[in-house]
């Protein structure tokens, strides 16, 4: 019982073992697959699982996994999701005791369901293996991590598209991974473009960098088209996740925002962003907005599974955070849950929300208290007008200091709160500033309180809960 009241009902995690990370999202109209990297056993080889959202991506059914170890693979991990003809394309990093490789798998078709066999090791035989896509070359090796983008617009009209394919991979040591850029006509045969290069300050350390992503918005207020680089460094035992925003001319990226925080929470991590099956957004709205996932564990690959609460209560580990849809504005990202959020949260078992709209002057506060079953605080989200702060130190098992971060001025002060299970997502301004953080609810969480003090004042403001709350 414990168990479930601390695993979401809204966020995918691991029927068993140790979430790694999403490892690639594709949406095919209402139909989302999701397909994450993880461990069964902490410490073990990781595989591919597979859940599909056949009413968005708020309800997953799981299905058997689609990708395990094989010969002398000592694990797979994560990669990339592609649409293929009427099928579903995976590029993925196979790893064996001496290299990396990235490989290509794929099924024929997308399926609506999938196959669940009471086998918990069982694979799914619609998606097969195909072919090494990227091995040793060019003086390079141990690529791995790989981002696929098809239908890459082109540098000359970025209104543009083609039907090539681009790829972001990482090559070279652990200790001194150097990003790549690969193009592609037809997703099986690459030709290495060069090692990714930048223009403009970056402010990131090439050494510390992990699984990088790159994605393409219009910014709403200029009205013109960038490459937007996510990136995820590990600093002194923690992940620092984070966006580059510039454009990308064959391997140099030039640089227009530099280095800024995706989410100033405690536990987000590896940003991936979604695929859509062609004719799914129309040709005018392509670049208008993205949809992004990420794992929720600060720590990432310093992590050890065998420590976490969850593990220990439910055989289970780290989970995704809800999508989020991923705007441009004035070379800043605004991230806002998908549609759909609330109605979902009534239709879970215990899940709650909360939202707000405020106005906090200079010197005032909104001070949102989540309280456990016991009736005690166990996490406090203040909203002071130019910062925003998530304390969970209440709990002993997160006896951190609290997660701030900067607000800039604007005409709302909003405050958007999803609590499920033992994760906390807080949306600030309109999807200004993120964060997201675990925080286990001894007993499930019992309720939410706002208080203002000052001159701050509440608006407007609405609650969700779960049926059997």
């Amino acid at each position: 019982m414990a168990a479930d009241i601390h695993r979401p009902e809204l966020h995918v995690t691991a029927e068993i073992g140790v979430l790694n990370a999403p490892a690639g999202i594709l949406s095919n109209g209402n139909v989302w697959h999701m397909f994450y990297q993880f461990q069964p056993k902490p410490g073990g080889p990781a595989r591919w699982g597979h859940a599909i959202g056949s009413d968005g991506p708020l309800d997953w059914d799981f299905c058997d996994d689609v990708l395990a170890p094989e010969g002398d693979e000592i694990t797979v991990r994560a990669g990339s999701v592609v649409a293929e003809g009427d099928g579903i394309g995976l590029y993925f990093t196979s790893a064996t005791e001496d290299n990396n490789t990235i490989k290509y798998a794929e099924a024929a078709t997308i399926p609506d369901d999938c196959p669940i066999s009471d086998e918990p090791t069982a694979l799914d035989d619609q998606f097969r293996r195909v072919t090494t896509a990227v091995a040793d070359r060019d003086g390079h090796a141990r690529f791995r991590s790989p981002c696929v983008v098809p239908g890459w617009n082109s540098e000359q009209d970025r209104d543009a598209g083609h039907e090539g394919f681009l790829m972001l991979a990482v090559s070279g040591p652990m200790d001194a991974p150097q990003p790549v850029i690969l193009t592609s006509e037809d997703g099986r045969d690459w030709d290495f473009r060069g090692p990714l290069t930048f223009s403009g300050d970056a402010d990131i350390e090439l050494s510390s960098l992990v699984a990088p992503r790159i994605m393409r918005l219009r910014d709403e207020v200029d009205g013109e088209i960038y490459d937007i680089l996510l990136v995820t460094q590990e600093r002194d035992g923690i992940d620092h996740s984070g966006y580059l925003v510039g454009q990308l001319e064959g391997t140099e990226f030039t640089i227009t925002r530099g280095f800024t925080r995706i989410d100033y929470g405690h536990d987000f991590t590896r940003p991936r962003n979604a695929t859509f099956t062609p004719g799914t957004v129309p040709e005018a709205e392509r670049d208008d907005q993205a949809i992004m996932f990420g794992l929720l564990n600060g720590v990432g690959r310093q992590d050890d599974a065998t420590q976490h609460y969850s593990l220990e209560l439910g055989g289970w580990v780290n989970a995704l955070s809800v999508p989020r849809v991923v705007t441009l504005q004035g070379g800043l990202l605004y991230q806002t849950p998908v549609s759909g959020m609330p109605e979902m949260v009534r239709s879970t078992k215990r899940a709650r929300s909360w939202t707000g709209l405020c106005e906090i002057p200079e010197g005032s506060t909104l001070s949102v208290s989540l309280f456990n079953g016991e009736g005690e605080v166990a996490c406090r989200i203040t909203h002071s007008g130019d910062e925003l702060t998530l304390d969970r130190s209440m709990d002993p098992r997160f006896a951190d200091a609290p997660a701030t971060a900067p607000l800039q001025e604007g005409d709302t002060d909003s405050l958007t709160i999803l609590v499920d299970g033992s994760t906390v997502e807080v949306f600030a301004d309109g999807g200004q500033v993120t964060m997201a953080s675990r925080v286990y609810f001894d007993g499930g969480c019992s309720g939410i309180t706002a208080e203002t003090t000052g001159d701050a004042e509440i608006l407007r403001d609405w609650q969700g809960a779960g049926s059997r709350v």
